[in-house]
């Protein structure tokens, strides 16, 4: 080895953890596709662009037998997503690249691509003003189907593009509402409607040909609901095998800005619209379409109240004649889990499901054969991994899907259903190299309810050498510490020499009904004292240094780490991101209120708000906030940031000086998205970690300009 490549290999980092250039340039996989004959697999992956300041989406195939290594489909510099197969095997994806058959005019939009199976280039067959939200297309045959927004008063396509160059001529951007609600996590509601459309041959193909997607054939759009006015917006929606019935959610308008989610299904043909569910106090949403097109899966969430959680089934719609309320079939109702369908054995035999369970989120096959073991719950992967995107194979021995965990990220996987064996596939991302260990710790709340954790420790963690400890607390609330986290990522603290606590303390999913039930309503007591329990549980261990803690969360995370402040001084610094402060303020405010309110009551809300507490408060905080997060609005973070500098125990001093931070971002939203952003987010975490709780000095990301 030369000197010169001695030298190279000494400043490459020991991990792409140790370096977080090297970390936010990680490939990022998502979503999976299946061809129709079970020979292709298609996912999306996201890499960083020459700049650092924004991630670019291609397609690739992948080989399902897992012979061949994953090869690149699709590029360009706008990329590619959303790969669905048409019957015929051609690929159906989005993509704001330009069409090379057109001048550039204007701001390019998300249009409807095809890449033929047989080869050759991608070409557009659909492009629209209003752009090409998702792609949907019938299993056994060849029909398509496609979600785009129209603006609300629009008679026609045509129409459409006018008043949509108007607004943008004229820089208009107001929004006359005149229903609830008005904006969505980070998103302006209106005045664009998404709409079902049917994507048909256009005028320019022979009618007589069958609507197939090939490189030459350009589609046009027929609106199948052009009366759903805004409740079309998040529907979940599902396509026939046979390509004449969609089924989808709509949200429901309701008296006092309340609103539902009921189960409809569209008439291809006709376009005509047919309510299937309707229940008051309970939403309802599509899953996937048993093969013979008879049956739907159907998932029931049931309202909230202040005294009982929401409770997700799983059930068998029969659609195969004029369905009504009467034909729901509950389906595993004793299985206390929640399940998600993702798809049907190709025989009608079983469902298979994902669902978190006990740190993982496995998959699950629900068996819907005749007879007594209809509705029994199998566990199919026997690994602690998170698995999403599930497909299945023509012949039913296999099912496809992306797994990972907190020893690796994302990366498609093939599952023997008769062995329930799980092969990594050839992946266009490497797993990341990775330091020190991962431990599945618990301990018992006063209660006698178990409290489990995932504990991250960093390389040499020791008696000799404990490590300082970070508890991170899961957002949701109703969610678990089980799948990788690009955004909240352990692994770049263990890196730096902390252990990391990741616990489910009531209200987490995977642990049953009553475990969520535990601490409804009352997020200041039963979740707060789980938190409590297992660090005290694990600070005990001689290779965690008790001295040295600190406290993390974002969203209810974020909410439960101001709560922790206002109640125990046991931690040397808590850092706060798009946190939930002042709940009486929060209700009204946040973009979903219909749902909060229905949740806590105003007394249980003041019993719980940590605003409530602000004097208690002596450990330095660093509060996080993006000006357009809508879940969790800018009002809470800079509330927060006034009480503390104005109530605290560190309240801003005669020079104005004080040890809370606050690291605001003008144009992110409840989640950092862009890389140099989150760059900046790490670093400045390190920054206030090893200052309060390490006692160095490490300097700020330079961008900052400080």
């Amino acid at each position: 080895m030369s000197t010169e490549d001695a030298a190279i290999l000494r400043d490459q980092p020991a991990t792409p953890f140790h370096d977080l250039d090297h970390y936010l340039a990680i490939p990022r996989v998502s979503g999976l596709a299946l061809s129709p004959d079970g020979r292709r697999l298609v996912t999306t992956v996201a890499t960083l662009n020459s700049k650092g300041t924004e991630y670019g989406t291609a397609l690739w195939e992948l080989d399902p037998a897992g012979q061949k290594q994953a090869r690149r489909i699709t590029r360009s510099a706008k990329g590619e997503a959303g790969a669905v197969f048409a019957a015929n095997g051609d690929i159906y994806f989005t993509s704001a690249r330009p069409d090379p058959d057109k001048e550039a005019d204007g701001d390019p939009v998300s249009a409807l691509w095809a890449l033929p199976a047989d080869g050759g280039e991608a070409r557009v067959v659909l492009s629209r003003a209003g752009g090409v939200d998702k792609v949907m297309a019938a299993r056994d045959a060849n029909a398509a189907f496609v979600t785009a927004s129209v603006l609300a008063g629009s008679r026609d396509e045509e129409d459409d593009a006018e008043r949509r160059k108007s607004r943008k001529d004229n820089k208009v951007a107001a929004i006359l509402h005149s229903e609830y609600p008005v904006r969505y996590w980070d998103a302006d509601l209106g005045p664009a409607q998404p709409r079902l459309f049917a994507a048909e041959p256009g005028p320019e193909q022979d009618p007589g040909k069958p609507s197939t997607v090939d490189s030459a054939a350009p589609l046009a759009l027929r609106n199948l609901t052009s009366q759903a006015g805004s409740r079309l917006r998040e529907a979940v929606s599902v396509v026939s095998p046979d390509g004449k019935t969609l089924y989808t959610s709509l949200a429901r308008p309701l008296p006092r800005a309340d609103l539902r989610s009921v189960l409809a299904a569209v008439d291809v043909a006709t376009g005509s619209l047919r309510i299937l569910l309707d229940e008051e106090g309970m939403n309802y949403f599509p899953g996937p379409v048993s093969p013979d097109g008879g049956t739907l899966a159907v998932v029931s969430e049931s309202d909230t109240t202040p005294q009982q959680a929401p409770q997700v089934k799983l059930h068998l719609l029969d659609v195969s004649g004029e369905a009504g309320r009467e034909d729901l079939e509950p389906l595993a109702h004793g299985w206390d889990r929640w399940p998600h369908p993702e798809a049907w054995l190709p025989d009608g035999s079983a469902l298979l499901v994902t669902a978190d369970d006990d740190g993982a989120s496995p998959v699950f096959s629900v068996s819907v054969a005749a007879g007594a073991a209809r509705g029994s719950v199998t566990r199919v992967t026997p690994d602690a991994a998170a698995y999403t995107d599930v497909v299945v194979s023509p012949d039913g021995r296999n099912a496809y899907a992306l797994r990972s965990s907190y020893e690796f990220p994302a990366e498609p996987v093939r599952i023997d259903l008769a062995s329930r064996d799980v092969t990594r596939l050839p992946s266009p991302a490497e797993r990341p190299q990775t330091e020190g260990s991962l431990e599945r710790v618990e301990t018992t709340a006063a209660d006698g309810s178990r409290v489990p954790a995932y504990l991250a420790l960093p390389a040499g963690a020791s008696a000799g050498n404990p490590a300082p400890l970070l508890l991170w607390i899961h957002g949701g609330p109703l969610g678990s510490w089980n799948a990788w986290t690009w955004r909240w990522n352990p692994r770049l603290l263990t890196a730096r020499g902390y252990a990391v606590l990741l616990p489910d303390p009531a209200l987490s999913t995977g642990y049953g009904q009553d475990y969520i039930q535990r601490g409804w309503g009352g997020w200041g007591k039963a979740p707060f004292t789980d938190l409590m329990a297992i660090t005290d549980a694990v600070v005990q261990r001689p290779d965690i240094d008790e001295s040295r803690t600190a406290a993390m969360g974002g969203s209810f995370g974020g909410y439960m780490a101001n709560w922790v402040a206002g109640q125990t001084d046991r931690f040397k610094a808590i850092v706060t991101h798009a946190s939930l402060w002042a709940l009486d303020q929060f209700g009204p405010t946040t973009d979903a209120s219909q749902y909060w309110l229905k949740e806590m009551t105003a007394e249980m809300a003041l019993e719980n708000s940590p605003h409530l507490h602000v004097e208690k408060i002596r450990t330095p905080m660093l509060v996080i906030h993006g000006d357009k997060d809508y879940r969790v609005p800018i009002g809470e973070g800079l509330r927060l940031w006034y009480e503390l500098l104005s109530k605290s125990q560190l309240a801003s001093d005669e020079n104005g000086q004080t040890s809370h931070r606050f690291l605001f971002y003008p144009d992110e939203n409840h989640w950092i998205l862009q890389p140099q952003h989150a760059k900046v987010w790490y670093g400045v975490v390190e920054h206030f970690l090893a200052r309060n709780v390490l006692g160095k000095d490490i300097e700020l990301p330079a961008d900052l300009g400080l």
